[in-house]
């Protein structure tokens, strides 16, 4: 399969930069396979396609603030820091991507906030982006934590060509939004408001959970022709037995399924089938 074959043309005017008003009054298309016709309509009109019975899976993945800008020390050249992962606690270690990274070398400082309250040391160089960062920060865990909440910004998707404003922070959150490791939201759920979730309970439709951390990949490009060369990033998926049987019965007893996040209906499947089948996480 080749990357050629999804090409096509979406004018700029058509990709919105702020969300609607309301989450659940986005546009939402939908194609007709059995006729073979389109429609145009809200979001919140999903919930005429579902029944008692059928089941929507969410994604209670929680975004962190994942984007830091710092100044290089001596040079002051402005850095772009991008929180992946903690590697350790006590030891304020994370695995994150620098740009541009020809600048930053093992032994360097990090400043980060105007007054410079918060320093990171470069320990290790992972990848040609990724380093390693020992934050030096006195203060307990939970200030350290605070002061990231507080300097970081939220990693909007690439097409949003404007800078972050502070309603991102909320907007670009699912309602549901539980377990924080995700740099990304799952997307296709940021349009369920509280009243449309709460309509769909009352109709019988169920709403099982899992946790899927969204991670860079989300943000890398597809760079070969040959897609069967293109290099898939690993993500970190919990689901609990509840949830799986919920799916599996909805499976079994040939009820309509959706998942709301941008990852295949079919590695929940064989996730879920495993765990049915064997019994434990």
């Amino acid at each position: 399969m080749k990357l050629s074959a999804f090409d096509y043309k979406l004018p700029d005017k058509y990709l919105a930069q702020h969300p609607s008003a309301e989450r659940d009054e986005c546009k939402l298309m939908l194609l007709n396979r059995k006729e073979e016709t389109i429609e145009h309509l809200v979001f919140k009109d999903i919930i005429d396609f579902y029944d008692e019975g059928d089941v929507i899976v969410l994604n209670n993945t929680k975004v962190f603030p994942a984007r830091l800008f710092g100044n290089k020390e001596k040079t002051g050249a402005r850095i772009e820091v991008f929180l992946l992962r903690e590697l350790n606690q006590d030891q304020r270690l994370w695995d994150v991507l620098v740009d541009p990274a020809r600048k930053i070398r093992i032994g360097n400082k990090l400043y980060f906030g105007e007054d410079e309250s918060l320093v990171a040391e470069v320990i290790d160089n992972t990848t040609s982006r990724g380093r390693t960062l020992r934050f030096l920060f006195d203060g307990p865990y939970e200030e350290f934590r605070g002061k990231l909440e507080q300097l970081g910004e939220t990693p909007l998707p690439k097409y949003i060509n404007r800078p972050v404003e502070p309603q991102d922070k909320e907007r670009f959150q699912t309602i549901y939004a539980k377990n924080e490791g995700a740099v990304a939201a799952p997307t296709a759920g940021l349009h369920f408001s509280k009243h449309l979730l709460k309509k769909l309970e009352i109709k019988g439709v169920l709403l099982p959970e899992i946790t899927l951390h969204i991670g860079l990949g989300t943000f890398s490009p597809v760079d070969v022709e040959d897609l069967s060369k293109h290099k898939m990033d690993s993500e970190e998926l919990k689901i609990n037995q509840n949830s799986a049987d919920i799916i599996n019965n909805a499976l079994k007893n040939k009820k309509k399924d959706m998942c709301c996040w941008n990852n295949s209906n079919e590695r929940l499947r064989k996730f879920c089938f495993f765990i049915w089948n064997f019994k434990y996480l």
